[in-house]
């Protein structure tokens, strides 16, 4: 049955994996339920003893953090653990029109299983990698980033977004010709853009790789992909860190603004869009 019309008159249920340095599933949850979901934590060894629980899902996330503390390289081990153990039902989970999330290292567990960015629907075949950022640094701040995807599901109706990254390997290759895939496919999600040093503001325009517009040093300024369904999709930004309006590093600066223009302050920030998108793609 398809799950669209089996959540039609219910909240969605996510999924979110966790175990082993996967270190973001509470403020992940918290984001799915503000954004009108429920949502489940459930650790990798719960999900092996029971491999099918996944069916009851309708989202299926993996967080950020650290898993296996980047041993082997980044998501690598945790892709491995899913590979071997629950591989079987996370397919036919992607093929039953559901959506699939990965947030930081969750993108890089996507990544290197093979789910993104699946050109030719091929799952499994790794073809991008998340390389080390090219300050060879650790970099944890607020970028601006915009939506160049009108295929993914994820970032419909959304221009722009102010949200926060915190990595030390999210710098995006691919060969030239796998991105000249990505783009002919309208699979590349979401770029880096730059601030406008006198204003200090984005002016929509993409970063070219400056730091710290791009965090990263990633190829074409990518900071998010999906598959070419537009349901699986990855990226390095952390949105549900950046969900409250008060959460923003300039939120009293634009609090101060807002009084002056008679303005109510804002509850909530870019990131919960993230998460609203993918519930209200089930309703």
């Amino acid at each position: 049955m398809n799950s669209k019309l089996e959540t039609r008159n219910s909240k969605p249920k996510t999924f979110i994996l966790s175990g082993y340095g996967l270190n973001c599933e509470e403020e992940t949850k918290t984001a799915f339920e503000l954004a009108g979901g429920n949502a489940d934590i459930i650790h990798i060894n719960d999900w092996n003893e029971n491999k099918t629980i996944i069916n009851d899902y309708q989202i299926f996330t993996v967080p950020g953090g650290f898993s296996y503390g980047d041993d082997t390289g980044s998501g690598n081990a945790m892709a491995n653990k899913i590979r071997n153990h629950c591989w079987d039902e996370l397919l036919k989970f992607i093929s039953e029109d559901k959506l699939v999330l990965g947030i930081c290292n969750g993108f890089q567990v996507l990544v290197n299983l093979g789910l993104l960015p699946a050109i030719n629907n091929e799952y499994g075949k790794r073809s991008v990698a998340l390389l080390h950022n090219t300050s060879a640094r650790y970099v944890n701040r607020w970028i601006n980033v915009k939506t160049t995807s009108e295929k993914c599901i994820f970032t419909k109706n959304i221009p722009r977004m102010f949200i926060p990254v915190a990595h030390g390997e999210g710098n995006f290759f691919a060969e030239d010709e796998t991105l000249s895939q990505l783009k002919a496919n309208n699979q590349i999600a979401l770029q880096y853009i730059r601030v406008n040093d006198s204003t200090r503001r984005e002016d929509g325009n993409l970063a070219n790789g400056e730091f710290p517009f791009n965090p990263n040093g990633s190829l074409d300024d990518i900071a998010g992909i999906c598959d070419t369904t537009g349901r699986v999709f990855g990226l390095m930004p952390h949105p549900e860190r950046g969900m409250f309006f008060t959460q923003r590093p300039d939120w009293t600066l634009l609090k101060e603004k807002f009084k002056r223009e008679k303005k109510e302050l804002p509850e909530f920030s870019d990131g919960i869009e993230i998460f609203r998108n993918a519930v209200e793609y089930f309703q």
